[in-house]
């Protein structure tokens, strides 16, 4: 409190110190509340993508089991060989209440029977089946990622607002107060050691005045 000069100018510039610091805790506030509504929102599609995917992984390693338990293994490999491709994906972004997340743009992981590469007369239907349950795995781990990415660093923001209001509201704005209530105190204090001054002074005027008097009426 020694650098904090006990005067109405500062008392004043506190408090306006103290009303920014209320508005932008408030903001902040309000940003966080929001975030995390975001943030729920893509948890519960992550949550329903992540067991949709459970599922489509099961149901593909279910097929390929039974590929390779009943289908010739050097047909399963070759059709194996011949469907392996780039997967080709494009990358942008977006604001979510100011925090910038990936949209991912990709093409379509599945395809048709005739666009595999393998010869459709020297394969079964299991083998198409296989293909088609993990082109759908694939589709959904790049929608994963999209979303996974954005609630991470979802999270990421809302634990730096929360820490930007709880530096607000626990340390700054009581600060402020407390040298807002220390300048106030020094007015206080001031402005009363200055009244018993006047009055001494006033008592000291009105005893001189009286010493005046009676010398004036002694004289008469």
């Amino acid at each position: 409190m020694e650098q904090v000069r006990p005067t109405r100018m500062e008392l004043m510039l506190k408090r306006s110190q103290i009303r920014l610091a209320e508005q932008g805790r408030d903001l902040l506030r309000e940003k966080m509340d929001a975030l995390i509504g975001e943030f729920f929102k893509i948890l519960n599609a992550v949550s329903n993508t992540r067991e949709e995917l459970e599922q489509v992984a099961k149901e593909a390693d279910l097929a390929l089991m039974i590929a390779q338990a009943v289908d010739d293994p050097v047909t399963l490999k070759s059709a194996a060989f011949a469907t392996r491709r780039s997967i080709t994906v494009g990358i942008t972004g977006k604001n979510i209440m100011g925090v910038p997340v990936p949209v991912i743009e990709k093409k379509r992981i599945s395809r048709h029977t005739m666009e595999r590469g393998y010869g459709i007369i020297s394969t079964s239907g299991r083998i198409d089946e296989t293909a088609e349950r993990f082109e759908a795995e694939l589709d959904l781990l790049i929608q994963l990622a999209e979303t996974e990415t954005a609630m991470r660093r979802l999270g990421s923001e809302i634990q730096k607002t929360r820490r930007r209001v709880n530096a607000l509201e626990q340390i700054l704005i009581p600060e402020l107060k407390s040298e807002a209530k220390y300048i106030r105190s020094a007015i206080e204090e001031r402005e009363r050691e200055d009244i018993f001054r006047l009055k001494k002074v006033k008592s000291i005027l009105e005893r001189k005045k009286k010493k005046v008097k009676e010398k004036k009426e002694a004289a008469k």
